[in-house]
């Protein structure tokens, strides 16, 4: 609660006559944060908390049945009239008060009003559950008589003896881990097939099981009470849940923070010894099981609950970090206040910061979390839809009416009948209809950059790779790589024995063929000369190719240009079969660049000329950009990149089949572009050198832009 509302108000005499006081079941809790006093109201039957500042607990305290809410106001306003809560701050804590059934009255009407509150409280409670479709709970049973019961193994399992073990275990596991990490990233690779769904989950649930008993041990452990375990449906799947909300009342931070991190805690124990089990057993059912819950309890442990944006254990203990409690609810309140004050100008509107700092904290969180919570919900969508797509649809669907339509809806309402706009509704409404203007215009009309790059490689317009013609072994090597070479220079003299047996072999049955011919050329009859004749013609075939390949033990330049063969000098002494690439001969005087362009941008060159010249640049070479002279885009879809340099195994950005051993083959079809550079005097440029195009098109308004960016993403993955 903040001190800086007005004193006075128009509505105080709903009010100044009530005669409340606190439930004599609600308990009292001192906390400091931020080195401010806070109290904590807690009732023990719901395990509802509500926490109040120095201020407010001075008025809230002095409420009685037998003195009227005016009074005690006077009074505290006497006593304190620096800080005691103005009449509007009064009105908002006694609503809030009354709507968490922590006031008492005496009045006959109380008992129809408690209910009543508590029948609207239930339907809150099922409007949230229902806008939280994909997150919802329900509660089982209370564990704490058994938690008192066995009281001796929470003490075991949360003493030091646990402690050092866990450490332990982690190191044990940490070490067979990398010992094994190749095994480890090829087996996950596995983790989403089909077959493995229904032992994912089972893992989840085990992991899940975990992590709400170590909340539960380490909140019995501090003197907190758990009353609560139930099922929590994520995404439809149920997971167990338990309720810890009793260690927001401990005074210690550092046991809040305890509590917080136990669960994650417990789910490093079962990642490691998973990692334990899957390092020692062979494949099977264990085994699976084990790399199951290995990687969930380490990877979910740090994307969910480790991430303060979501609201799971993150977010608690950066809350008790930063000594600002309630902040996800607070930021809300906060990014309102300044809507109301800076854009509806509502100068009486307060913020819920107490400082500059806490303010600044307030405002990146709640933006911060909005976005997140975005991205997070939309792949949850996606990866809804990816299995049911009609399920997905339904959730997106959903999502739009709670986040994008009811919000509008409620904006509007608050514009047209909220009493705190009374006097400034016409300003309000005009700067309202100003910035949807605006913005509006921004997306819709206002032309913006529309540009798309592709990956590609330089090459030569003149090169030719040398490979050999014939098997043999590399005996000499004539040129060093990166010399200029002209046509008919030699560059590598190979040597094959068995080539040199089967010439000797094939001369000497040529010579006894011409031997029988010369010897039996009257004795032998037509059909004996036609045969030998035969033999001969095949025998000199045979000779000529064998020739051939002998010549081709010296291979010499085929063209004129730069040698590149980088690892020649590795290769003297080695055998090399036949087909393989020795080197290339490169001529530097023309380039043309190759890029491999998807396919829902290359609908955007057949459809649309570039607005402005494309350009290159190369990796290395980021300040220089190569015009582009001419480019040609070749209307066929390709399956092979030009280089194993733009797919994924060589670090390139292009997806490519993972049993392709060359790593040209990729996933999905794409278009070539081959377009001509206009080299800038005095940069050497190299074949083989990677890079980018960049086109620039026309010019679009950005909700034109998204929209077919949408429509080609929708058509991509689901072939809508």
């Amino acid at each position: 609660m903040t001190t800086n509302q007005r004193t006075f108000s128009e509505s105080w005499h709903r009010v100044a006559e009530l005669r409340v006081s606190l439930r004599p079941s609600v308990t009292i809790r001192k906390q400091l944060f931020r080195g401010e006093t806070w109290y904590v109201l807690q009732d023990p039957f719901n395990n509802n908390f509500f926490r109040l500042t120095q201020a407010a607990y001075n008025f809230v305290i002095r409420l009685k049945i037998s003195r009227p809410v005016a009074q005690i106001w006077e009074e505290n306003l006497e006593q304190n009239p620096d800080s005691a809560p103005g009449q509007e701050e009064v009105i908002q804590l006694l609503a809030q008060l009354y709507h968490a059934n922590l006031l008492f009255s005496e009045l006959a009407i109380d008992s129809q009003k408690l209910f009543e509150r508590y029948r609207k409280r239930q339907q809150r409670e099922g409007r949230s559950k229902l806008l939280s479709l994909m997150f919802f709970r329900i509660p089982l049973f209370d564990p704490q008589p058994w938690l008192n019961r066995f009281s001796v193994l929470v003490q075991l399992f949360t003493s030091r003896i646990a402690f050092t073990l866990w450490c332990l275990v982690l190191l044990l596991a940490g070490k067979g881990l990398l010992e094994q990490f190749s095994s480890l990233t090829s087996e996950m690779k596995n983790l989403l097939e089909f077959d493995n769904l229904l032992l994912l989950y089972c893992g989840l649930v085990i992991v899940k099981t975990l992590h709400e008993a170590g909340h539960t041990l380490v909140c019995k452990r501090f003197g907190g009470e758990v009353h609560t375990v139930g099922v929590m449906f994520i995404i439809f799947a149920p997971l167990p849940y338990m309720d810890a909300t009793a260690s927001w009342s401990f005074r210690d931070r550092q046991k809040r923070i305890l509590v917080s991190v136990s669960g994650m805690l417990f789910e490093f124990f079962a990642a490691a010894c998973a990692a334990l089990i899957w390092a020692n057993t062979g494949p099977g059912v264990i085994h699976s099981v084990a790399l199951n819950i290995l990687i969930i309890a380490s990877i979910s442990t740090l994307v969910f609950n480790a991430n303060p944006l979501l609201r799971y254990d993150g977010y608690y203990i950066l809350s008790d970090l930063l000594d600002i409690p309630n902040l996800q609810p607070r930021s809300l309140a906060h990014l309102k206040h300044l809507a109301r004050r800076y854009l509806f100008g509502q100068k009486q509107s307060t913020s819920p910061a107490n400082s500059h700092t806490e303010a600044f904290w307030l405002t990146g969180y709640g933006l911060l979390s909005g976005v997140y919570r975005l991205f997070v919900y939309g792949g949850i969508i996606l990866f809804v839809a990816d299995r049911f797509l009609l399920a997905g649809l339904v959730m997106a669907i959903f999502c739009l009416i709670i986040w994008g339509v009811l919000p509008v809806g409620r904006l509007i309402n608050y514009l047209l009948t909220s009493p705190e706009l009374a006097r400034i509704r016409p300003k309000a409404l005009i700067s309202s209809l100003t910035i949807f203007i605006i913005i509006s215009s921004f997306f819709m009309v206002v032309p913006m950059p529309n540009q798309f790059r592709a990956p590609g490689i330089l090459e030569a317009k003149n090169h030719i790779e040398i490979s050999t013609q014939t098997d043999g072994q590399i005996i000499d090597i004539f040129h060093t790589s990166g010399s200029q070479i002209i046509t008919g220079n030699p560059l590598f003299q190979l040597v094959n024995p068995e080539l040199e047996i089967k010439l000797q072999l094939v001369t000497a049955q040529r010579d006894e063929v011409l031997f029988l011919q010369q010897q039996g050329a009257v004795l032998q009859g037509d059909v004996t000369r036609l045969t030998l004749q035969k033999r001969l013609t095949a025998l000199d075939t045979k000779l000529a190719e064998l020739q051939r390949r002998k010549r081709s033990l010296l291979i010499s330049a085929t063209q004129s240009g730069t040698w590149f063969a980088p690892r020649q000098e590795q290769q003297i002494g080695s055998w090399v079969p036949r087909g393989i690439k020795l080197g290339e001969i490169i001529s530097n005087d023309n380039f043309l660049f190759t890029a491999a362009i998807p396919q829902e941008e290359a609908a955007n060159i057949f459809l649309q000329q570039p607005a402005e010249q494309s350009v290159v640049r190369l990796a290395g070479m980021e300040n220089n950009k190569f015009p582009v002279e001419n480019y040609q885009v070749i209307p066929f879809e390709q399956g092979k990149l030009p280089s194993a340099v733009l797919g994924w195994k060589s670090g390139g950005v292009i997806p490519v089949v993972e049993t392709d051993a060359q790593g040209l083959q990729t996933i999905e079809p794409f278009f070539l572009i081959s377009a001509e550079l206009d080299k800038i005097s005095g940069q050497s440029l190299r074949h083989g050198h990677s890079g980018e195009i960049r086109f620039t098109l026309p010019a679009e308004p950005l909700m034109k832009q998204f929209y077919r960016k949408t429509r080609q993403f929708l058509q991509h993955r689901y072939q809508t």
